[in-house]
This record gives C-alpha cells, structure tokens and sequence, in this order.
C-alpha cells in the first residue's frame, strides 16, 4: 500500500511543490517492502504544461508494480511551485537537469534515482542522465526531444493558435492558477523562437551509462521517429525503444485510458 505526503521544498527561495508515493512497511510484507525501501525511487519529471496532477494515477501504478518508492515534483512556474524565477534561455533544459533537480534530489534524501520524463521532462531526464551518472540508475522517457525540427516547431504552432481560439487556457487554470498565461507562453514562444530552431543536446547523449528505455508514439505531433533513433545510437549503456502504433505525444496517457476501459 502507498502512502501519499506532500510537501514543499524552500530551495533558496523557490518553493517547489513535492509529492512523495511511498511504500508502507507491512508486518504481512517485511522482506518486499525492506527491498522497496533500499531500491532508488522512480522520479517523475513532467511535459512542458503539465505538473504532479496531470501525471494522474500512472506513477501510483508504476510504483506499485515495481515495488519502489515514487517521488513527483511540480517544476518552477508550473502546478503548486512557485512562478518563474529566471527568464526562459536556450538552456533552460539543461537548467533543470543540471542545477535543480540534484537540488530536489539532495533536500529529499536521494541519492539515487530511476528517472521517467514525459515530453521537457523527458529531455531532463536524459540530460541528468548524462550529467550525473553516479547519481541515476536508469532512464524511461516518452515523447522526449533532443534536437528541435520542423515537425516540432509545427506542432507548437497550431498549439500557440488553439490558446487563442479555444478554452485550453481556462482547462489549465485548475491546474496551474494565475501561472498559466507565463507558462503556456515560456513553451510555445522559446520552441517556435529563431533562436532555438537549431537547438540540440545530441553531444551531450554519450555520457548516458546507464539502462535508457525510449518510448513514442507513431503518431506523435511534436516529433518524429528520428528523435528515438538518435536516442538509442547516441546513448553510451544499453539502450532499447519502443514504438506504440496509434499513439500519440503521451503514451501513458493512452494506456492509461485503455487499462480503465477493460477493469
């Protein structure tokens, strides 16, 4: 059984909204949970809109399955976390892998992570991956970028004309409050920039050691299938992809519904 606690973090001022899935210690379960507990958590790191809501129930599931500890966390500007506290640079992945999530990881006691990326989150992963070797495990991520191309930058456009004509901003409300107009606009401006047409962290891929799992859709809108083969040639550890047909930017958000369906 998994125990939910929420927390807030204080990282120099930023308030960064955490939420931990943990697995009780059970009198029936001594030796399972005991494994669980030593075992490096999964850590969850979101898409570009999304924060520890929109992950729904796939990281409980997860969590349960694999028997380990589960750790979310909403990233500035998006969810429970605190606005933007720097403005939106070509670097700003390489931020996040390289400077705040070790911080996440060190105010919450981790010194080991298996981590899973959606979309930006995706991207994060991979860029820890390579930064931090001694400190992640393995890596799962679905709908991840490492370069930008026409495809993408196409996507984000018809995304930048459905915020103006339809209700997607109010949707998001729920999730992100008053955020939601800096968050929408930090996305879609900096991918559709001039200067971020030719953004790559490709160089970067081979200092990934570790166990690399690449999912996507065949039908994702924001990038295509050379995304996941540059992936899985870049990365130095093994590393395997898996295509899902009929599929979209968000695998597990399908999955997800098919699994309701058939309960």
């Amino acid at each position: 059984m998994l125990h939910i606690t929420d927390e807030v973090l204080d990282l120099g001022g930023r308030s960064l909204a955490v939420r931990w899935l943990r697995h009780e210690l059970s009198s029936h379960e001594p030796s399972v949970q005991g494994q669980a507990d030593r075992r490096a958590p999964l850590v969850f790191l979101h898409d570009s809109l999304g924060c520890t809501a929109t992950w729904r129930d796939f990281p409980a599931r997860l969590a349960e399955l694999t028997g380990r500890d589960a750790l979310l966390y909403d990233r500035l500007g998006h969810g429970g976390s605190g606005p933007f506290d720097r403005p939106r640079e070509r670097d700003y992945l390489l931020h996040e892998a390289g400077e705040v999530l070790p911080a996440v990881l060190d105010a919450c006691g981790v010194e080991g992570a298996a981590l899973f990326g959606h979309s930006d989150g995706g991207s994060i992963a991979l860029l820890a991956a390579a930064a931090l070797p001694e400190r992640v495990t393995g890596v799962i991520v679905e709908g991840a970028h490492i370069f930008n191309e026409p495809v993408t930058i196409a996507g984000v456009e018809q995304a930048t004309s459905a915020y103006a004509s339809t209700d997607i901003a109010a949707r998001l409300v729920k999730y992100h409050g008053d955020k939601v107009d800096a968050l929408y606009h930090a996305w879609t401006d900096t991918w559709t920039a001039p200067w971020f047409r030719d953004w790559s962290v490709e160089a970067r891929l081979p200092g990934i050691q570790c166990p690399l799992l690449v999912i996507q859709g065949e039908d994702d809108e924001f990038g295509t299938l050379a995304q996941v083969r540059g992936m899985v040639d870049g990365a130095s550890g093994p590393a395997r992809a898996l295509v899902l047909p009929n599929c979209g930017h968000t695998p597990t958000a399908r999955r997800g519904r098919r699994w309701r369906k058939r309960r």
